[in-house]
């Protein structure tokens, strides 16, 4: 049993709109990057910072009211990427591990716009949310990577404009960072703790001598002794010889 012939075209049309193609989704010509700003910690074992991506979402395409994420994904996962068709679909943080990319950092096109002081800074850390319970919570990253990352603009109908990914992102391992922490003391620091250390075991082992010196001249000279209770005699006799009755009685 066949189709009317007057379904054909519209049947087609509605499979055509209905299937879903990156190719449909703009391309912003941007590619995000690691911020060149001289901050603390710019990557570390868990987060790296991002420069924001400040007047690229100027497009008429794009609303105040859509929706600006940033992907994070392993670097070997990008192209299994494909943008949900639904704010329901969006990958979460807590499903990284298994997905191999999520959705963090929502943010809109005045967040975004150009129109900042020279002053400010203008920043993303990814990672950095230590205590977060929600699904698009920007949590501390699992690993060293290397990850990539890319801004996907999203309404409610689903995904609008997406940018370029970016080049491998390698975080700190906990040994390199304490090994780049160790090597940033000055030559003039290292001699001023050595110096500081000896003169602090010199003045221990001085301690130590006064104090044995100190005991042995106190308990190897001292008497031990009792309190000595004074007893008075008297005595009259001068002479060791004594009289007999005899003699006293004549």
């Amino acid at each position: 049993m066949g189709l009317p012939p007057g379904w054909f075209f519209p049947l087609l049309l509605l499979l055509v709109t209905s299937i879903p193609t990156e190719a449909s989704l703009e391309k912003i010509d941007y590619v995000p990057v690691l911020t060149r700003k001289l901050l603390e910690g710019n990557i570390t074992s868990s987060t790296f910072t991002l420069d924001q991506p400040s007047g690229q979402f100027n497009s008429p395409s794009i609303k105040d009211i859509d929706d600006i994420w940033l992907v994070v994904a392993f670097s070997n996962a990008t192209e299994n990427f494909t943008a949900p068709q639904s704010p329901q679909s969006i990958p979460q943080a807590s499903t990284f591990l298994e997905k191999k990319y999520y959705m963090t950092l929502r943010a809109s096109q005045t967040l975004y716009s150009n129109k900042t002081k020279v002053e400010d800074i203008r920043v993303l850390r990814v990672g950095n949310e230590n205590n977060c319970t929600v699904n698009s919570c920007n949590k501390p990253l699992p690993g060293p990577g290397p990850y990539r990352v890319k801004f996907l603009v999203m309404n409610s109908s689903g995904p609008v404009a997406e940018t370029k990914w970016s080049d491998n992102i390698t975080l700190i391992k906990p040994v390199e960072f304490l090994e780049t922490h160790s090597s940033g003391k000055s030559t003039g620091t290292i001699v001023i703790i050595v110096i500081l250390s000896i003169l602090l075991s010199l003045l221990f082992v001085a301690l130590v001598a006064l104090l044995v010196y100190t005991c042995f001249d106190t308990c190897g000279t001292e008497e031990i002794s009792g309190t000595v209770e004074s007893i008075g005699v008297r005595r009259y006799n001068t002479h060791h010889t004594y009289s007999s009755p005899d003699a006293t009685s004549g």
